[in-house]
């Protein structure tokens, strides 16, 4: 049988004692993480400054353009389909807050008008024209006017531009909204609502 090496005499089962010691880790900056060394550390073109800020968006429009309300959205990743624009539906939900947003402007808050004074504006008629592709992140403009106002209903109209691309014209369409009271009936708008969206009326 072979000879057993013998072990070191001095040392371990990992070297000789003459072997150094790893270097020990780096202690930790004012933050808690360690100090990068070497290549990386912060004197590496790597680690220069910070890169600048990016500009500002845009301020987002408000308020009334004579008749018509200006709003200014954002598209949420969330709002886009596999195709990464988008979805159809989502643009009805866009009507719906630009049509939020116009009552607000009135002093009407849509909440209030459920809450508080107890009747209700449901949706009978829809109709979107998509004109373009919106996208991810996409800087848009929602304009909402009232195109008609009966004894029992409204009807708002819609054009969504987008900022990014000029202006340009990506969808329009309109809801009609029936008046009901809490019992689930047909009723006149109250006088002093009426009065002010009649005072933004916009016959087409």
């Amino acid at each position: 049988l072979p000879t057993p090496t013998p072990m070191p005499k001095k040392g371990g089962l990992f070297g000789p004692a003459s072997t150094p010691p790893p270097a020990p880790f780096p202690k930790p900056s004012a933050f808690g993480n360690p100090q990068p060394s070497g290549s990386f550390g912060p004197s590496s073109p790597s680690f220069g400054a910070p890169p600048p800020a990016p500009a500002p968006a845009p301020a987002p429009a408000g308020g009334f353009d004579g008749h018509t309300h200006v709003f200014d959205l954002r598209v949420a990743y969330a709002d886009t389909d596999r195709l990464g624009i988008v979805y159809y539906a989502v643009f009805l939900k866009y009507f719906e807050q630009g049509r939020t947003e116009f009552l607000r402007a009135l002093g009407m808050r849509y909440r209030d008008i459920e809450m508080e004074r107890r009747f209700f504006l449901p949706a009978v008629e829809a109709r979107a024209q998509y004109l373009a592709p919106c996208r991810y992140d996409d800087h848009l403009r929602m304009r909402t006017w009232v195109s008609w106002l009966g004894p029992a209903s409204v009807c708002f109209q819609n054009e969504l531009q987008n900022v990014d691309e000029g202006g340009r014209l990506v969808a329009r369409g309109f809801t009609r909204h029936a008046v009901l009271n809490e019992q689930w009936k047909a009723s006149r708008l109250p006088p002093d609502l009426k009065q002010r969206l009649q005072s933004v009326l916009k016959p087409d």
